[in-house]
């Protein structure tokens, strides 16, 4: 069974960094591409940042410039760092692993919480 834990959520204040990450329980970076989301409470969940397993990062209009999204296959994990954050970046992210559905679907973390304020 494969399970993503996302850790490295706080408050932080606004102009603020963060480094979120994602832990596999087996290896799996290297073969489907990852994802962070992000939620709000009544919100569609959206895409924050994913990455190819060949290492192409795609990145939402508002965090361009300010997030990175990083890899280590040998390690099981996914990075997210987040610089210059804002209030409006507050929101439980989540790591994903996009599988594909006829082996069982997307893999999901617990999520994690993040909160930008003064």
């Amino acid at each position: 069974q494969v399970q993503l834990v996302e850790s490295g959520g706080g408050l932080v204040q606004p102009g603020g960094s963060l480094r979120l990450s994602c832990a596999a329980s087996v290896s799996i970076f290297s073969i489907y591409t990852m994802g962070w989301y992000r939620q709000t409470p009544g919100k569609q969940r959206e895409l924050v940042a994913s990455m190819s397993t060949g290492g192409t990062t795609n990145y939402s209009d508002s965090v361009k410039d300010r997030f990175t999204i990083s890899r280590d296959n040998a390690k099981n994990m996914v990075y997210l760092q987040m610089n210059s954050l804002k209030p409006e970046d507050t929101a439980v992210y989540y790591c994903n692993a996009d599988r594909p559905r006829w082996r069982g679907g997307r893999i999901w973390g617990q999520g994690t919480q993040v909160t930008v304020s003064s």
